[in-house]
């Protein structure tokens, strides 16, 4: 293998991205990867950034399948196909090896590992960090949009059904965009990832206080 982990993983992640929706695309994986990289030169241990990088790329690459029904759960795909992509290209084992654990430990299904590698714990912060903050304000309402109006699941109201004259509504609310952001800000398992962590909640704690209070205005129809 002659060519760099990172980029060897980013070529053959990208083709698995086509079919993605906006909220586990070939951007989400680039941020993942970016921040990633970002804590992990705040980091006092030594990191493999290249397992990093790599790991960043390819741990979504299951996400559309699992939407289609084709797969139930795309880290554990993306943990076989990715190991069988590296391999093909001469990837040494030990390294795939890191990889997979990396991809399967950045979920927080009940279901997914602990994360024990450093790499594995910079990728899960990195995953879950991109879901707060202005930007993951917006990607969390995207989640939303997605699972909204499948069979069996009801629409979900960006909106504060408390706060307003017409009929309640058991469908989730606004506060489903802040219990998300706040559960996966309360998993992080690095310093560098809690102080970044920190700051995005700073922003989301204006932006909800700011959502309140427009939620009080009110017109003529």
């Amino acid at each position: 293998m002659t060519q760099e982990l990172g980029p060897l993983a980013r070529t053959l992640s990208l083709p698995y991205y086509e079919d993605a929706l906006p909220a586990h695309d070939k951007f989400h994986a680039k941020r993942v990867r970016d921040i990633a990289l970002r804590l992990a030169n705040d980091c006092d241990g030594s990191v493999d950034r290249d397992i990093l990088a790599a790991s960043a790329w390819l741990h979504d690459i299951g996400r559309p399948r699992e939407r289609a029904g084709e797969i139930e759960d795309h880290d554990e795909w993306a943990t076989v196909e990715a190991a069988q992509l590296l391999a093909a290209e001469g990837v040494e084992p030990d390294r795939i090896s890191r990889i997979k654990h990396c991809i399967r430990a950045h979920s927080i299904r009940a279901t997914s590992p602990e994360p024990k590698t450093l790499e594995a714990k910079l990728l899960f912060d990195a995953d879950k960090l991109d879901a707060a903050g202005a930007r993951g304000l917006v990607r969390l309402a995207c989640i939303v949009g997605e699972r909204s109006g499948r069979t069996g699941e009801k629409y979900a109201i960006i909106d504060d059904t408390s706060a307003t004259d017409l009929e309640t509504s058991d469908s989730p609310d606004i506060e489903l965009l802040q219990d998300w952001a706040q559960e996966r800000l309360d998993t992080l398992y690095t310093q560098p990832g809690r102080r970044l962590g920190r700051t995005r909640q700073e922003f989301m704690d204006e932006f909800f206080t700011q959502f309140a209070g427009e939620v009080g205005v009110t017109g003529e129809w």
